[in-house]
């Protein structure tokens, strides 16, 4: 799990002890972790005018400053929970455009990070694969920057296509993609290619945890989504593989750890049905 994530989930169950509060959002895409802060009395709503308590939390993805100055409108004590790198993508954007680039943001239009990034903005592009670059209208100035969980990989492919669709328009690319993230992302790659199989463990609403699942299948065919070890399939593993482990940055530990025991089960399993051929290897990546 991520700084950022982490911090996030210790700051909602501190101040849910003092009094009552409620998350505007997913604070983290996890289920599991949501279900716990629900048990220690933490809420969540989507929209502020819903909100029955005194004080929200703006989650880890951030917040656009119109929402910001919105809810505090309506008379509620903000907490914000935002990731500091999120923060520092925010001021990325700030510079770019009081530097009169035209912004453009690579990630997922909808995704509540990108959302913060583009309220407070009157003109703006969301871009995420070259097609999407392709339909852009040219402008001398653009000034690029990320999504914090997209793979870098693709968000400099993507700077690279429209220098190349507008070569005469100055491009300032601001790397917003959070270390974690990279660093992530790199090791998964790695992992896939030393393995059989890859199970990925993440929420079904996290972005960096598809990006996993698209990163393993391109060096590895047989990759796996869960988000419990309840997920777990004893058929997609054979008594010779070699798997591995990886989680998005909002999966806890103890998730990890409850699939890897599970995944020692089913080793178990096969060796002894399997004697004396079997060779099965997990790996799980740091």
């Amino acid at each position: 799990m991520c700084f950022g994530v982490r911090d996030a989930i210790a700051l909602a169950l501190q101040e849910a002890t003092n009094q009552p509060l409620t998350v505007l959002g997913d604070l983290v895409h996890n289920e599991t972790v949501l279900a716990r802060l629900r048990s220690e009395g933490v809420q969540f709503q989507n929209d502020a005018g819903s909100v029955a308590t005194a004080r929200v939390m703006i989650t880890a993805h951030g917040a656009s400053n119109r929402k910001l100055a919105e809810t505090r409108h309506r008379g509620l004590q903000v907490i914000e929970a935002t990731c500091p790198l999120v923060h520092l993508a925010h001021r990325s954007l700030s510079t770019l455009v009081s530097d009169g680039f035209h912004p453009i943001i690579i990630g997922k239009r909808d995704h509540v990070e990108v959302r913060g990034m583009t309220e407070d903005l009157a003109r703006f592009d969301v871009v995420l694969d070259e097609s999407e670059v392709a339909n852009l209208k040219e402008r001398e100035r653009f000034g690029v920057m990320a999504q914090t969980t997209q793979p870098i990989e693709k968000v400099r492919r993507l700077v690279q296509a429209l220098r190349e669709r507008f070569p005469k328009s100055e491009v300032r690319f601001m790397d917003t993609v959070c270390q974690p993230t990279k660093q992530r992302q790199h090791a998964a790659a790695e992992l896939a290619k030393q393995c059989d199989v890859v199970v990925v463990i993440g929420g079904t609403h996290s972005n960096n945890t598809h990006e996993l699942i698209k990163t393993c299948s391109q060096f590895c065919e047989r990759a796996h989504h869960v988000q419990t070890a309840d997920d777990l399939l004893p058929n997609w593993f054979n008594a010779d593989d070699t798997v591995g482990i990886t989680a998005g940055t909002s999966t806890p530990d103890s998730i990890i750890s409850g699939i890897e025991q599970r995944l020692r089960e089913f080793a178990t399993a096969a060796f002894l049905s399997a004697q004396p051929k079997d060779n099965y290897e997990l790996h799980q990546m740091d």
